[in-house]
């Protein structure tokens, strides 16, 4: 793979501006390396018939025993590389930047070389300034996380030994040499002592040089070297006394057991994420912040400061591999540039690039050296492997058993497909007596299954397509690293599902009573419910199998849905309970499974549910519970966020809501009154939903943008999918009028009508959902955010005022 592709692979998605544009500095040089082409001087030909010999054939014999110039002979060339380029160092907006003077312009083709040079400094300067500003906040962080785990250690001193320490020797010293690992390490990553320690750096660097300037001085000078030599490790000497008894105080102060005192300006952290807690808040009453010194508290504070931990470490990797690509990046394009120029610059310059804070500064590897002692000794109990398997989780890796699988199961799903064809066509079972019972019985059971089975592919061909075009669906979801589904476990799991559902409906498809008992058969009658168990109970089941992490985090967001607004809103809460209420039809054949295997006879094949006024009444609750629980999030958003754009967006779910009401009135009443009502809520629903969907929620439409119609950011490179993006939505949701309108295509059964009609629906989702994504993901790299906040364990007293203030 070629340096520019792996490059771009490597990159942080939400910080690809912040790199260095190594493709457009290609560019670059492809011209100069045109224009150089253009203007080769021509070489003279020769005679083909002449004698034809390398011009070395005729120069001088130097002899086989020519001797080497002795090197007080030796005349110095001049220094090509100083002739080519001169680098300068120059203060920019409070720190340091390159500026290159190319000192060659006379030459032909000088001006492509000078626009290189100046292209160049101008993203190594944006390259330096976003790692010096990365830094400084990592750097802060590092002060907070300090204060946080000197409360930690503090609290649990406070758990562990209530009575103090005067009369527990024991416990005092088996907790001084926990503190003596993190108070020591997490002491020096605050930013004051960063600097500290890069002037100690910085020194060192001095020293070095001094005594290389006295090893290259001559015999005659050696009493002066000696006294230089007594003064220099004199100074050293002092030095490293100064650094003894500084690592003495702080390993004496290491030791000393954690104040508690310091308690007495920390609460408890708490926010609105818990039903009580949400429930307080509107009432008025005060959440409790006092510290209460028990070990469940002590383990909750645990987990969250692990977590931070864990975050702020990620964040250390990310600007160290940061560093490392754009300083790999100079140094491949310069040495691109000396070949095409035939020049030799890239040592002067790469030399500059050393020596700038991105190539000196080691703030960020000690950090991470220091990090890695205090969660190994606080967080994984002194284990380094346990530590930094969490610390660094191997990536996700594509497996070839996953692979084999999911062939396997889509080739037996086509060839059920085939089988369930041939099997209706040649026994003609749809046009026996039997076949419309069948139809309004059997078939919205088992459409169930082809609902989800459609969504699960539709989500699969998201995933692949955000991956191809770098959407980070992972951070925006809030995945753990390592625990997220590919395209191929999601294509498994809908293939499995499939082949079950097409094995039960070819075992059900006997539609004629058993000519002794005038019955049906029972097990092949229970067959879709005994399905719908089994997949509620591996979405249930604790155990680690079948993707465990993945069904908890799907019945996590599902369980913070329901009890909307009691949680805290987050984008996988309202992206599932927008996938939701795609999916009102599969709902509602749950509810057919209710009255169905709760209240009617399915020994005979026979229900009277439309018939009943409770099946009635559920069918307007569930339809509209999806439209409700979208509304609640967003008005609990509007009320927390103070976005007023919440409210309209919860306007039109309650505008979904009142509509799709109305038009399951019409389906049971068949009212005049209620289809022009139906008809009228539904082009408002249409048109307004499908100005949110392309305007607000893909961010297209925009006005003055790069792009016509469009936005200014795109990653699709093609911009007419866009343009049929918008046309198929706005199509997609025309075709859910079919319900007020009742027209049938190739006389299809009503229930094959309704099926087909929520598929286009679960279709225009899944279109939906690339685009939804991939908006959220320009938002996050126009604002540079690739992490997630985490929220710490306490709350210091000055941090209020700092907020109040």
């Amino acid at each position: 793979m070629k340096f520019g592709k792996e490059f771009a692979s490597q990159m942080v998605p939400e910080w690809h501006e912040a790199y260095l544009d190594y493709k457009f500095l290609k560019t670059l040089l492809k011209e100069l390396q045109l224009f150089k082409h253009k203007n080769k001087p021509a070489v003279p030909k020769q005679h083909p018939h002449g004698l034809m010999r390398n011009l070395s054939l005729y120069r001088s014999f130097s002899g086989l025993t020519h001797l080497r110039r002795s090197p007080s002979h030796h005349h110095t060339e001049p220094d090509v590389e100083n002739q080519v380029i001169h680098v300068n160092t120059v203060r920019r907006d409070g720190g340091e930047g390159s500026e290159t003077t190319f000192l060659m312009t006379a030459d032909e083709g000088g001006e492509y070389e000078l626009v290189y040079f100046k292209r160049l400094d101008d993203e190594f300067n944006k390259v330096l300034k976003f790692y010096r500003s990365k830094v400084n906040e990592i750097l802060d962080e590092a002060g907070v996380l300090n204060k946080q785990m000197e409360a930690l250690i503090a609290f649990r001193v406070k758990v562990e030994n209530p009575k103090g320490w005067v009369h527990n020797l024991e416990d005092t010293t088996k907790l001084a040499s926990d503190l003596s690992n993190s108070i020591a390490a997490l002491s020096a990553t605050t930013p004051s002592a960063a600097r500290a320690s890069s002037k100690r750096v910085h020194m060192d660097v001095i020293d070095e040089d001094q005594s290389l300037r006295i090893g290259r001085r001559t015999n005659d000078e050696n009493s002066d070297i000696g006294k230089e030599m007594e003064i220099i490790n004199s100074d050293q000497i002092k030095e490293e006394h100064i650094h003894m008894d500084q690592s003495q105080k702080i390993e004496r102060r290491a030791k000393r057991p954690a104040s508690v005192e310091i308690l007495n300006n920390v609460k408890l952290h708490t926010s609105l994420e818990t039903p009580r807690s949400t429930i307080k808040g509107v009432l008025n009453i005060p959440n409790r912040t006092d510290l209460s010194f028990s070990k469940d508290n002590l383990k909750k504070a645990e987990e969250k400061l692990k977590t931070a931990f864990v975050v702020f470490y990620h964040k250390l990797r990310l600007l160290k591999s940061y560093s490392f690509l754009n300083i790999l990046a100079v140094s491949k394009i310069m040495k691109k540039y000396d070949k095409i120029a035939s020049r030799s610059a890239s040592k002067s310059y790469m030399k500059m690039v050393d020596n700038s804070y991105l190539g000196s500064s080691d703030e960020v590897s000690r950090l991470m050296e220091r990090v890695e002692a205090t969660f190994i000794k606080h967080f994984s109990n002194s284990n380094r492997s346990k530590g930094m398997n969490i610390l660094r989780p191997k990536s996700k890796r594509e497996k070839h058993r996953v692979t084999f699988s999911m062939g396997f199961v889509v080739g037996c799903t086509v060839s059920l497909i085939l089988a369930l064809t041939l099997v209706i066509r040649a026994r003609h079972i749809l046009d026996n007596e039997g076949g419309d019972l069948y139809m309004s019985t059997m078939f919205p059971l088992y459409s169930l299954f082809g609902f989800i089975v459609l969504h699960m592919l539709l989500y699969a061909g998201n995933i692949y397509f955000w991956r191809r075009y770098r959407v980070n669906y992972s951070f925006i979801f809030g995945f753990k690293q390592g625990t997220e589904l590919g395209y191929r476990e999601v294509l498994f799991l809908a293939f499995c599902l499939s082949v079950l559902a097409l094995a039960c409906i070819l075992a059900n498809l006997d539609m004629e009573m058993d000519p002794v008992t005038k019955d049906y058969q029972t097990l092949t009658e229970l067959l879709p419910a005994v399905l719908v168990l089994l997949v509620v109970a591996i979405t249930l089941c604790p155990f680690n199998i079948v993707y465990r992490s993945s069904r908890f985090f799907l019945l996590s967001c599902l369980f913070r849905a329901i009890l909307a607004p009691l949680y805290t809103v987050t984008l996988p809460d309202f992206f599932l309970a927008d996938q939701i209420s795609s999916q009102v039809q599969a709902l509602r054949s749950l509810e057919f499974y209710i009255c169905y295997y709760g209240w009617g006879d399915f020994r005979h094949r026979l229900n009277n549910c439309s018939s009943t006024d409770v099946f009635s009444t559920f069918s307007f609750i569930v339809a509209a519970v999806p439209f409700w629980w979208r509304l609640m999030q967003c008005l609990r958003r509007m009320f927390e966020e103070k976005d007023i754009w919440q409210g309209f967006n919860g306007l039109k779910y309650f505008l979904f809501m009142v509509a799709i009401c109305i038009r399951t009135a019409y389906t049971l009443n068949g009212a005049v009154g209620w289809e022009y009502t139906a008809w009228i809520f539904s082009f408002i629903v249409i048109i307004f939903c499908s100005y949110w969907d392309i305007v607000i929620d893909w961010g297209l439409l925009q006005k003055n943008s790069r792009n016509r119609f469009l936005r200014d950011k795109l990653l699709v490179p093609y911009k007419s999918v866009y343009f049929v993006a918008m046309v198929m939505n706005v199509v997609l949701r025309v075709a859910w009028l079919q319900t007020v309108m009742n027209f049938t295509i190739f006389s299809l059964h009503r229930q094959a009508m309704i099926a087909l009609v929520a598929s286009l629906e679960i279709i225009r989702r899944g279109v939906w959902n690339f685009f939804r994504l991939e908006n959220e993901h320009l938002n996050n790299v126009g604002k540079f955010r690739a992490f997630k906040s985490v929220p710490m364990p306490f709350n210091y007293d000055e941090d209020d005022e700092d907020k109040d203030e």
